[in-house]
């Protein structure tokens, strides 16, 4: 083997060549994530219809998909420090390549096709819910001169995974018709299985807990700065998902148009936007301030939600959706982001107490906007009014966390 002297510069540009793979394979399995949270949801009436299940039945798997991943979020901390990441990494792919392909099995071959369903449901999310701890820790730990703008970027091929899969899969129905499900099913999984090859093959940076004593549970828990993470995260979560889960049902409403141009008008108008919110900051980052560019979305998030619960005009209000979208898509990764720079050792527990954060807020948030809708008359309008809560608590989060010197906080 040659060594030969590099200067500091020469050998930042080695590092970074090093572990480009790496942050692709990183990038890939945000894709995986988004594979494994939107695919399904899309067979739920051929579900009902082939194997005659009842649709309450079915759309109990968003449940049992996210109720899993929760669980999942808290156990990581006990094994992932212990196995090591690229393990984690190989089994949390694998988990949700298999899920994906028992769900063409199982219903087939089990008395009660419900079980193979759930069954297949429940692996897959044990896979979705490691990558979601996994994969920010990792491109957090690759030499990068901007970590706000990589994390960023990262967190935006969640919103163009979710587009590709719904876009993909609605061509794919139209020429070859939904019958061939599995087939799509099957390719969806190819993706999980590839990337799996590619995490025992690439460079793993040396992860902050696998080289030094990182700070316990107990320590967190004791940390102001943490618990206002903790909650910046679910506000994060609660802020995207509130107008996200019924951006449907407003395009049906306001367009009066078929669910399907109103998923495709309504949810995936929200992902693009959030998907260019993210790219944007990805790509020009380093010449903006964090702070500021949060500041000005959970703002604009504000402004959204406004527009939403008081503007009368339905397409003003479809219009109203899509700038939330634009103005959420910082929120999650710049939070991810500011919990490192702030909790230098948080380490494992840290990004996966963040994560179940987050995934609370996503529950938490579309559900506070459903209860208040019911109880006045399925306004969706007043239910969305309240849960402008949410971007303004993370607004105090950020204003909070100015006061704070990066990196203070041990």
């Amino acid at each position: 083997m040659e060594f030969k002297w590099l200067n500091k510069g020469e050998l930042s540009i080695n590092l970074k060549n090093q572990y480009n793979k790496t942050i692709i394979a990183c990038f890939i399995g945000y894709i995986v994530q988004a594979i494994v949270n939107n695919f399904v949801p899309l067979l739920f009436l051929t579900f009902e219809r082939l194997y005659e299940i009842p649709l309450t039945q079915i759309t109990l798997l968003v449940t049992i998909n996210f109720g899993t991943q929760f669980l999942v979020d808290l156990l990581s901390v006990l094994f992932v420090d212990k196995i090591g990441y690229r393990i984690s990494m190989v089994i949390a792919h694998l988990f949700s390549a298999l899920g994906l392909i028992l769900i063409t099995i199982l219903p087939e071959v089990i008395p009660i096709p419900f079980w193979g369903l759930f069954t297949g449901v429940v692996i897959y999310a044990i896979g979705g819910g490691l990558l979601e701890v996994l994969v920010s820790p990792v491109v957090e730990a690759c030499p990068s001169n901007n970590k706000e703008k990589t994390m960023s970027m990262l967190h935006s091929f969640y919103c163009w995974g979710h587009v590709g899969v719904v876009v993909i899969s609605t061509i794919f129905f139209h020429v070859l018709g939904i019958k061939s499900w599995r087939i799509l099913t099957i390719f969806w999984a190819i993706i999980p299985l590839f990337n799996a090859y590619m995490f025992t093959k690439i460079s793993l940076p040396p992860i902050l807990s696998e080289i030094e004593s990182t700070l316990k549970l107990k320590d967190l828990f004791r940390m102001k700065p943490f618990w206002i993470l903790f909650i910046m995260m679910v506000c994060a979560g609660a802020s995207e998902q509130s107008v996200s889960q019924w951006a449907s049902t407003f395009a049906e409403q306001g367009l009066r148009v078929t669910k399907s141009v109103g998923d495709l008008s309504g949810p995936m108008t929200f992902a693009v936007m959030m998907g260019i919110s993210r790219s944007f900051y990805g790509q020009y980052g380093d010449k903006i301030d964090l702070d500021q560019f949060m500041i000005f979305s959970s703002i604009l998030c504000i402004l959204s939600y406004l527009g939403i619960s008081l503007i009368p005009i339905p397409v003003a209000s479809l219009i109203a959706c899509a700038i939330c979208g634009l103005s959420v898509g910082v929120m999650w990764p710049g939070t991810f982001s500011k919990a490192s720079a702030t909790l230098s050792k948080g380490g494992t527990s840290m990004f996966a107490l963040l994560a179940l954060g987050g995934d609370i807020g996503c529950s938490i948030g579309p559900t506070l906007v459903g209860i208040v809708s019911s109880v006045q008359n399925n306004n969706l309008k007043i239910g969305i009014l309240v849960a402008s809560i949410f971007p303004f608590l993370l607004l105090l989060g950020i204003l909070h966390f100015k006061k704070i010197k990066i990196g203070s906080v041990k």
